[in-house]
């Protein structure tokens, strides 16, 4: 197996869960790093149509797309989706072609749930049959490299498999849920009590599990799945079970969310805001049944896990 973006966030736990259920794994990434025995790392200096795959697809039978231009919170790139379009459109593309060419069996590409929206109406999740609506340039350009890898499957008889996760979540996670560790460790005060949604999320260590059953199951070729760990949360029982796993209970007091967003707006928070109010649902039923996967670990394993993390490395 050969793994893309092998030392990031999902990268790593995907090399470990592969090396330890596989044997021998081939982790890409675009500077040195350090890997435990069973994982070879090999240095890919570009990842857009110029990137050259010949020698490091030798030998390979499936690879994980993990690498890719990442969703940016203040892009300052003068056309975003362009930008986004080389590396996750133009080089997905490019990757998957040369794995043909290379004999490669299966592609497994992890795309984003950003491809189906932002949000979902409360109790009425995203499936694989929900209509794409992305609405940002990253979701767009997640997108067109599922329609683009569609289309490599169908002239080379590659094997595709797509995979759309939720917010990923465990030791090492950075972005929005790192920071919502920090705000509970400094135990300070959310205004956050008075929220009805539900979130999907996935834990990392499930999420890589789920890429191992999506590259090796036969039912798996030329499926997308949308994969999370099947217990939805609201934003206050989220930071309930995350601070009282730190040691630090949630200190939440009630504001009507209405009165949020108009805070959000007015202050220019308002994509901020919508994913801590708004619902956004997955069914992963279908990975479910068709691969018969089940998430090896709880929600509750997973937030009590991170909140460990979080907690010793920030005494």
């Amino acid at each position: 197996m050969l793994v893309t973006g092998a030392n990031g966030f999902v990268g790593r736990a995907l090399c470990e869960s592969a090396a330890a259920k596989l044997g021998r794994v081939t982790g890409v990434t675009r500077k040195p790093c350090c890997w435990n025995a069973n994982v070879e790392n090999v240095i890919v200096g570009t990842l857009d149509d110029a990137a050259d795959w010949r020698n490091v697809l030798n030998g390979c039978d499936v690879v994980v797309h993990l690498a890719a231009r990442v969703h940016v919170m203040h892009d300052t790139s003068s056309n975003p989706l362009a930008e986004f379009r080389k590396v996750n459109v133009a080089g997905t593309e490019h990757l998957a072609r040369s794995a043909a060419a290379a004999g490669v069996k299966r592609l497994v590409y992890v795309s984003s749930i950003k491809v189906n929206g932002e949000q979902t109406r409360f109790g009425e999740p995203y499936t694989e049959t929900s209509l794409p609506a992305p609405q940002d340039p990253y979701g767009v350009s997640k997108w067109e490299a599922e329609q683009a890898l569609h289309k490599v499957a169908e002239e080379t008889g590659l094997e595709v498999v797509i995979v759309r996760p939720p917010l990923i979540y465990g030791s090492e996670v950075k972005g929005n849920f790192a920071r919502m560790l920090k705000v509970l460790h400094k135990g300070m005060p959310l205004p956050l009590a008075s929220v009805h949604n539900l979130r999907s999320l996935v834990y990392v260590q499930n999420f890589a599990d789920a890429l191992l059953a999506c590259a090796t199951h036969p039912a798996a070729a030329g499926q997308t799945y949308l994969v999370s760990d099947g217990e939805d949360v609201s934003t206050p029982e989220l930071l309930r079970v995350l601070g009282a796993a730190m040691g630090h209970s949630a200190r939440l007091f009630a504001v009507p969310p209405s009165l949020l967003q108009w805070g959000g707006a007015l202050l220019g928070k308002s994509d901020q805001l919508s994913r801590l109010l708004g619902s956004l649902q997955v069914d992963s039923g279908k990975i479910r049944r068709e691969l018969n996967w089940t998430p090896p670990y709880s929600l509750q394993q997973g937030l009590q896990a991170t909140a460990e993390w979080y907690r010793s490395t920030h005494p």
